[in-house]
């Protein structure tokens, strides 16, 4: 493996002022362990999914002022340029916890299918889905609700907004805390986030 674990320092750089300073530490300290993580998992997502993967590391380039508040690596299908417009896995770190995901942000093309597709299959989903996994409306806030906490209207709401709202989007996945993401090694790592891959490829399936 590349990718040699998290550190203290891959999280606080989010508390670090101004855009520039910012920007510095998240390039030199966490944007090489992205890669890392995107060479390491690429083949194992692209045998999951049944088609090839890429990984695409967050620059962050459209920022003028505010300093990003998490940076991630994207995996999407190879037979597009970026990930933002279909469905994606997604590792994302804050400043206090690590996401592993996958969802569909507003750019997606296939949200209207998803849409359908969850409210006809609340029931499989229910039963795929660990219901420790977090559910989210907004790829840009941390904050999510947890399936187990959730009824059929709370999923019925999430389709209806992901359809008919231009910015609609839904991100599903499994959260740790800052110290459990810490604490993990490198291979413990790469094995909870295909782990968490796999059962997430059901939802993708359903987005097609």
């Amino acid at each position: 493996m590349r990718f040699t674990g998290f550190e203290p320092a891959d999280f606080d750089l989010f508390l670090i002022n101004g855009l520039e300073e910012r920007m510095e530490i998240l390039i030199q300290q966490l944007r090489p362990k992205f890669y890392d993580l995107g060479e390491d998992l690429k083949e194992e997502l692209s045998f999951i999914v049944g088609e090839e993967i890429v990984p695409h590391v967050a620059k962050h380039a459209r920022r003028k002022k505010n300093p990003p508040n998490d940076s991630w690596v994207a995996y999407a299908s190879s037979k597009f340029r970026g990930y933002k417009m279909q469905p994606h896995f997604q590792i994302t770190v804050w400043h206090d916890h690590v996401l592993i995901q996958w969802g569909l942000i507003y750019e997606a093309k296939n949200k209207a299918v998803f849409a359908d597709n969850l409210i006809s299959h609340i029931e499989e989903i229910k039963e795929n889905i660990p219901s420790h996994f977090q559910w989210s409306k907004d790829h840009m806030k941390p904050e999510g609700v947890v399936q187990s906490e959730m009824t059929d209207e709370d999923f019925q709401n999430f389709a209806n907004r992901l359809k008919h709202n231009k910015n609609g989007e839904i991100m599903v996945g499994l959260r740790l805390t800052k110290e459990e993401a810490i604490h993990m090694t490198p291979e413990a790592f790469r094995e909870t986030v295909l782990e968490t891959w796999k059962k997430l490829s059901f939802l993708h399936r359903l987005s097609f």
